[in-house]
């Protein structure tokens, strides 16, 4: 039998009564035993793995719109473990290969692909660094290689490496086991399994006040009513100032807009993920057709998520000036994400002075790519009351010791190259 389009489209809005919702819309309880604040990608990977590795089987998941409605649903989706300092290195690789056989773990397709993600360098300065980086990377059994001018017109046809551009293209990094998966599906994948682990999944809920009594977290006051529980976790990124005031906290952190857009569908020329600091921009091309694009701050503080027209024409620019054949596509759709970027740019999953309390954020570029291990750890620290081995370095207490993380690199940064 043939449909036509029409049909198809009609079919397709009718109910289905034998597919079932992917997780349940409960009542809130008036009691949990763990209440996290933000539902997405973080959020939900901590309740998963509180309530699987752990047995806590009481807990909620609050979120003041939709899941993934964040920055979960507005990243570039990209993942790798290729930074320089130990405790990052260690803690981003446990990320990497968690990602590796998380469709399986969730039974759910996350759209993870492992493309490879290349750094290009502009000048033998550069190079050094990466290279440095790099061998470093290789030290810890991180996979890491440095590719000619001649490998990357190999690998990727429509890069312009002419080398008479402002920043001609003089070699390149690349780590082959990083890549993309589909935001989306994370956050829906860690939702369902979350659900089935018997997790309460709470939207439409915003968190108005944290009730604290002797130092020690009490309860959440929310747009449904009150809830009681002994152990709050905050996974809120650019948010997270906001919430921690409510627990009478002040964080080493800001918000600002990390810029992003998108074109039209077009023919495939980018089967991996392209970045350069010099441009501050990094590129890759969706399963759909269309090429993502994003790198640039807006360079001042704000909750908009709307971006402003001086960082997006960066942004564009800089894809343009690598890959000239984008010069006639046409821009679909722009955004920006509002990113909790902490002071020495290494994230922070710590317990707080407010007993209870418990802090996930200042994730920086690294908050997409570090989902599985953020929601692992932050949920072995809310089960235990103490960090895991691989988030011992990423507490507060850096700030006032200044045993900082000093990650710098690690992101298209004003002041990092």
């Amino acid at each position: 039998m043939r449909y036509s389009a029409l049909s198809l489209f009609t079919q397709g809005l009718k109910s289905r009564p034998e597919w079932q919702p992917a997780w349940r819309q409960p009542t809130p309880s008036s009691r949990y035993d763990v209440v996290i604040i933000g539902g997405g990608g973080h959020g939900l990977a901590t309740a998963f793995y509180l309530a699987k590795n752990h047995g806590i089987k009481r807990i909620a998941v609050l979120e003041k719109g939709w899941l993934g409605g964040g920055n979960t649903g507005r990243n570039t989706t990209i993942i790798r473990s290729n930074y320089a300092l130990r405790a990052n290195a260690h803690f981003y690789e446990h990320s990497l290969r968690l990602w590796e056989r998380l469709s399986e773990e969730l039974n759910f397709n996350v759209m993870f692909s492992q493309r490879g993600v290349i750094n290009l360098v502009h000048s033998s300065n550069e190079r050094e660094n990466w290279v440095r980086r790099y061998n470093s990377m290789r030290l810890r059994g991180i996979d890491a290689e440095v590719l000619s001018t001649e490998a990357l017109r190999e690998r990727i046809p429509g890069l312009d490496l002419a080398g008479d551009g402002r920043y001609p293209v003089v070699g390149a990094v690349v780590q082959p086991r990083g890549g993309t998966a589909r935001h989306d599906a994370v956050a829906w994948g860690y939702a369902r399994a979350a659900d089935a682990e018997g997790v309460d999944i709470i939207q439409n809920c915003e968190v108005l006040g944290i009730s604290i009594e002797g130092g020690k977290v009490r309860g959440v006051e929310t747009s449904l009513g009150y809830i009681e529980t002994g152990r709050l976790g905050c996974c809120v990124a650019g948010h997270s100032s906001r919430v921690a005031a409510m627990a009478g906290l002040r964080l080493p952190v800001e918000t600002h807009l990390l810029q992003a857009a998108v074109t039209e569908p077009v023919e495939p020329m980018i089967d991996q993920v392209v970045s350069t600091g010099a441009w501050r921009v990094y590129v890759s091309q969706t399963d759909k057709g269309e090429i993502l694009m994003g790198g640039r701050l807006d360079g001042y503080n704000s909750y908009s998520q709307r971006g402003s027209l001086p960082a997006l024409e960066e942004v564009l620019g800089g894809a343009v000036a690598l890959f000239p054949k984008l010069a006639g596509a046409r821009l679909m759709r722009s955004w920006a994400g509002a990113v909790d970027m902490s002071m020495d740019g290494s994230p922070i999953i710590s317990k707080t002075p407010v007993s209870g309390f418990y802090f996930n954020g200042g994730w920086c570029y690294g908050g997409f790519k570090a989902t599985p291990a953020s929601g692992y750890c932050f949920a072995h620290m809310i089960a235990n009351d103490e960090p895991h081995p691989l988030n011992v370095e990423h507490s507060l207490d850096r700030f006032r010791t200044g045993r900082l993380l000093n990650e710098r690199g690690a992101g298209p940064q004003p002041n990092a190259h």
